[in-house]
């Protein structure tokens, strides 16, 4: 199957990794649907990926409503053709101190970034198997690895990510199904960029949609960036406790005027 002839479905395409990923996979021919909740940024990538070798075209979706993401995959399937590799991506973060510990918080990461994935895979996977073929990626994040102070949230939303993958992995095999897991680290988007702390191995948004490209052609379950950051991620979440929380211990940021 040629380039031109594939479709993928991009979620949380209107900016950062999903948006740069979505124009380079169109210069290389593909139909790309992009969805996010702002049609004004869909429009904004629509635009600039026109005259692309392939095609870019907005279809907005709050992936945390499970009925939207059932029409828009029915409307993409219509409109473009069947989805081949659909990549998602949809997601935040906010960080969650422990003095400022609320439900509230919680409960609006779990929604988008773990349920919002959910959702869209439910309308996926039946697809896919009753083909036998076709391509998942999931984009969670080496926060997911272990426990980081004032990332409760986020980092639990992204462990449930990487545990749901690792046991959809074996089961979808049999059906023809690649899941794959997207484990990034920092990356620079307009979420990083509301960062106040250190960010090592930060790379540019363009030079990790080249990597996470890449790995999408190959069938590894983990594609992760950049490497070294993330080979020290992994390190660090087999560490025995008592080196581990040591080493996080040490990431922790005090309030203003709070007593370390």
């Amino acid at each position: 199957m040629s380039e031109a002839t594939k479709c993928a479905w991009i979620t949380g395409a209107s900016s950062g990794l999903g948006r740069e990923l979505a124009l380079q996979m169109a210069r290389d021919g593909w139909s790309v649907a992009v969805s996010a909740r702002s049609a004004e940024k869909l429009d904004s990538l629509v635009a600039e990926a026109a005259g692309a070798g392939g095609r870019v075209a907005a279809y907005p979706l709050d992936v945390t409503d499970a009925d939207a993401v059932g029409r828009t995959v029915a409307r993409i399937e219509s409109e473009l053709g069947s989805i081949d590799q659909a990549v998602l991506n949809a997601g935040t973060h906010q960080p969650t101190p422990v003095h400022e510990f609320k439900a509230s918080d919680f409960r609006k990461l779990v929604d988008l970034n773990l349920m919002g994935t959910i959702n869209c895979l439910e309308r996926l996977i039946g697809r896919f198997r009753e083909r036998r073929a076709g391509r998942i990626a999931v984009v969670a994040s080496v926060a997911g690895y272990t426990g980081l102070p004032q990332a409760s949230a986020y980092g639990l939303t992204k462990a449930g990510l990487i545990n749901l993958c690792e046991a959809l992995r074996v089961e979808l095999k049999p059906d023809g199904v690649t899941l794959q897991l997207v484990n990034p680290g920092f990356v620079r988007t307009p979420l990083t960029d509301r960062n106040d702390f250190p960010m090592p191995f930060l790379m540019e948004v363009e030079d990790a949609a080249r990597a996470l490209y890449r790995g999408l052609s190959r069938n590894s379950f983990e594609i992760t960036f950049p490497r070294r950051f993330t080979w020290m991620m992994k390190l660090l979440r087999i560490l025995p406790y008592s080196l581990k929380l040591a080493v996080t211990a040490r990431m922790l940021r005090r309030p203003e005027g709070q007593a370390t």
